[in-house]
């Protein structure tokens, strides 16, 4: 056999030799080829081929051994499959290579370690099946791999390992789950160049936002050492999201940021069998961002040519080296699980009752499952589980697998989206709750519990079997409408997951919840830090902010992040933000609030809205909302958002909110930029005509107007029978102010509760010709088949 069918170097390789080398290798290839040209890092590396792998069962004659034992296995005997998958590893790990093949190995190693001027250059070695990484499956994590290994003898000792990875019991179990035959399954091993991330960072990419399967971010997860932590999901890693659309018109289109707790870090081991060890990390370290704004930005592009270069979504491995500083992209594969989703059916799994809560963490997926609590904190007693239970554990790797498609639901205590249980489940179409760091402690064996995936970001566990349904739409079968049908929204992690909704933007996106639940301080305990007494608060605030390089910034950031998730989702349709409108008890509640609010006795009529922008006590605070507008739009480039002010009591109280708004750079019909504002007050109606002289556009407030109109409070229960917004008064101010904004051709929509609560309320606005209605995302669909109806 020639040296040639036994090794290829990367730059020999290209997709068409993926039956030579598998995917992995070929893909490599494939983009060493064509990628390094146009300024991607990707190390060299060579490929011991699927031939070689052949003709190392046929010396040692032990393909047709391992052939009978693997027909002889019982699937449904998990003790069976884990002997048997142990006695073909242990025939492959005591054979001895070809001579031939070997040479050719060791000769290939020399080469490349006298490309890169070393001795004994220290390389990555990684399993490729040739059915690895083809869309229909993915074997990602079941095949083993090898870091820091030097010297020709540790080469040879771990292709081996390898080879006999092939069949170890997860993926014996993965060929027959995806009726795969082994007669067309081999395998070949990369040996690459080491990127020496174990002195700075490394972690994975993903083109498309792998729970929603929205295409247009990229997805960037990173953490401190060789990426090996990241890729399995042993720790919580730093997450970026960028947007694809202005990233390509040049503009800075970070997202989103979310630090990571990186608790620990891989790096070289020099003494001992293993080759790398887990270290704790700095708390100092822990605090920060594991890559700058530059470097993520760059991975970003990189990953936009990858992705073009396969004309699919892709999954991707990144590495930095802390010697020369330089980013390097490592392994590149199809994403196999989140573009498969049809986005024309949109499945829903609703809750028809609460139960107590037992843990939360992370949902992956949308679905509820129900079952009996199985606790296996380790994998050697896997065979004690039964199918349709709720799988309870620490973390899940590969070897977890058999037992993972029997699952009716998996909670783990630790990992991230990205980890093993997180990436298999949504393969498997299991919900699963990761990162619940107490789930193995709470919830006991033969317990029965609902375990929801369906309430946004967090999943929870609930005691007992709770009633749900599962609801699924065609999306293609839903009419349009005259009137445009827009959404209101709060939670910015469910933006991408609503995109897909038959909408036509966001009428309403509050930015009250990204302040309470993703800054959770009060704007001005940030800027008069320096003046607060209370240690305990200072620390509190240290510790939230320490990411930051000051405490202004974590303000304008975290707000501007939450906002451009919104706008990005729905871009390049409009998606209006409202100006915060907390009252004083609400924004007492914040953080280091108590200092800087008055109590009111009714401050539902007090201190809110555009009243608070202008007043000298608040201005400060206003302008860093100004700021985070003007970062989403300028530096993001996302000039689909649109801004409102609420709550403006008069005209004069509107021209001096415009003036602080052009002071900080946001002027109307500047950049697109328009301004709307709220009628949620009757002297908005009656004074519509001045209004509409320096705004843009108006959005009604059903909520407030109709409290206004009928003197009511609307959070009493006494008159709760009372505030109704189909009352008569209410509609006639609506009647006229809709009139009004016609005549002076601006825009007019409805951002209340009302629409989506009374179907015939939404009839009777788009019979008076309203521009737009923004609806809850539960009530889109059913709105727009009602207004549909009756066009």
């Amino acid at each position: 056999m020639s040296e040639q069918k036994y090794i290829l170097k990367f730059s020999e390789l290209s997709m068409k030799d993926v039956p030579m080398v598998g995917g992995k290798n070929a893909s490599l290839g494939e983009m060493y080829n064509k990628l390094v040209k146009k300024g991607i890092n990707i190390p060299h590396g060579f490929a011991v081929t699927a031939e070689g792998f052949k003709a190392f069962l046929q010396f040692n004659e032990i393909d047709k051994e391992i052939k009978k034992i693997l027909n002889s296995i019982d699937y449904n005997e998990l003790k069976d499959l884990k002997d048997k998958g142990q006695q073909i590893r242990q025939l492959i790990l005591k054979s001895d290579f070809p001579e031939d093949l070997e040479k050719a190995i060791i000769k290939a190693y020399q080469n490349l370690s006298q490309e890169y001027d070393k001795d004994n250059l220290d390389v990555a070695i990684r399993s490729s099946a040739t059915a690895e990484d083809l869309p229909v499956a993915s074997f990602a994590g079941q095949l083993e791999s090898f870091l820091n290994v030097k010297g020709q003898n540790q080469l040879l000792a771990n292709i081996k390992k390898c080879f006999a990875s092939l069949y170890g019991n997860r993926t014996i179990s993965y060929v027959h789950d995806q009726d795969f035959k082994y007669d067309n399954i081999f395998l070949s091993v990369g040996v690459q160049k080491m990127v020496r991330s174990d002195k700075a960072s490394a972690g994975v990419i993903f083109t498309i936002d792998t729970e929603t399967g929205f295409k247009d971010v990229v997805l960037i997860n990173s953490a401190y050492g060789l990426g090996e932590n990241v890729v399995k999901g042993r720790i919580n890693p730093d997450q970026f999201y960028i947007f694809k659309p202005t990233l390509a018109k040049d503009f800075q289109a970070i997202i989103s940021k979310e630090l990571g707790s990186k608790e620990k870090k891989l790096i070289y081991k020099t003494n001992g069998k293993k080759t790398t060890a887990n270290v704790s990390v700095d708390p100092q370290k822990q605090a920060n961002f594991s890559l700058t704004d530059k470097e993520i930005l760059q991975l970003a592009k990189w990953s936009v040519k990858i992705e073009k270069l396969y004309d699919k979504p892709m999954d991707i491995e990144w590495a930095k080296d802390g010697l020369d500083n330089k980013l390097y992209i490592v392994q590149a594969r199809p994403e196999t699980i989140s573009h498969k989703k049809d986005t024309n059916i949109l499945e829903e799994h609703i809750l028809q009752e609460k139960g107590k809560v037992l843990c939360q963490g992370n949902s992956i997926g949308e679905k509820i499952g129900q079952g009996q609590v199985k606790v296996i904190k380790d994998v050697k007693n896997i065979t004690k589980f039964k199918k349709g239970d709720v799988l309870v554990t620490t973390m899940t790797d590969p070897d977890w697998e058999p037992v993972m498609k029997k699952a009716a639901a998996i909670v783990t205590d630790l990992g991230g989206r990205t980890s093993h249980a997180a990436i298999v489940s949504r393969e498997l179409g299991v919900p699963a709750i990761v990162g619940t760091k107490d789930a193995t402690q709470v919830l006991k064996d033969k317990n029965k519990v609902t375990v929801s995936c369906a309430e946004g970001e967090k999943g929870y566990v609930y005691q007992g079997i709770l009633d749900f349904q599962v609801k699924k739409t065609n999306l293609k079968k839903i009419p349009q409408t005259k009137t445009k049908i827009m959404m209101i929204l709060a939670e910015p992690n469910l933006a991408f997951k609503y995109s897909f909704l038959p909408s036509q933007g966001v009428g309403l996106a509050r930015i009250e919840f990204i302040i309470a639940n993703n800054i959770k301080i009060h704007p001005l305990a940030l800027l008069n830090f320096k003046d607060l007494e209370d240690k305990k608060l200072k620390d509190k605030i240290n510790k939230l902010t320490q990411a930051f390089d000051n405490k202004k910034q974590y303000y304008i950031d975290k707000l501007a992040w939450g906002m451009a998730k919104i706008a990005a989702a729905f871009y390049p349709q409009e998606v209006i933000v409202r100006f915060s409108d907390f009252k004083t008890n609400e924004y007492a509640n914040l953080i280091g609030g108590e200092s800087f609010e008055p109590e009111e006795a009714n401050p539902m009529l007090g201190w809110r809205g555009a009243s608070r922008y202008y007043d000298d006590k608040f201005q400060p605070a206003f302008e860093l909302e100004c700021q985070a507008v003007k970062k989403v739009r300028q530096e993001m480039g996302l000039k689909n958002l649109k801004i409102m002010v609420p709550f403006c009591r008069t005209i004069e109280e509107g021209k001096k909110v415009l003036k602080i708004l052009k002071n900080n750079g946001l002027k109307s019909g500047q950049d697109d930029l328009q301004i709307y504002v709220m009628i949620e007050i009757p002297s908005n109606v009656l004074l519509a005509d001045e209004f509409a002289q320096i705004f843009d556009g108006f959005s009604i407030g059903s909520n407030d107007l109709t409290q206004l109109t009928l003197g009511l409070d609307r959070d009493s229960e006494l008159i709760s029978d009372i505030a109704d917004e189909r009352n008569e008064a209410v509609k006639k101010l609506i009647s006229q102010v809709i009139k009004t904004a016609k005549k002076h051709k601006i825009k007019i929509g409805i951002c209340g509760q009302a629409p989506s609560d009374f179907p015939d309320f939404a009839k009777f606005l788009s019979k008076q010709g309203i521009d737009s209605i923004s609806l809850n995302p539960d009530t889109v669909i059913k709105t727009r088949l009602d207004l549909g109806k009756s066009k």
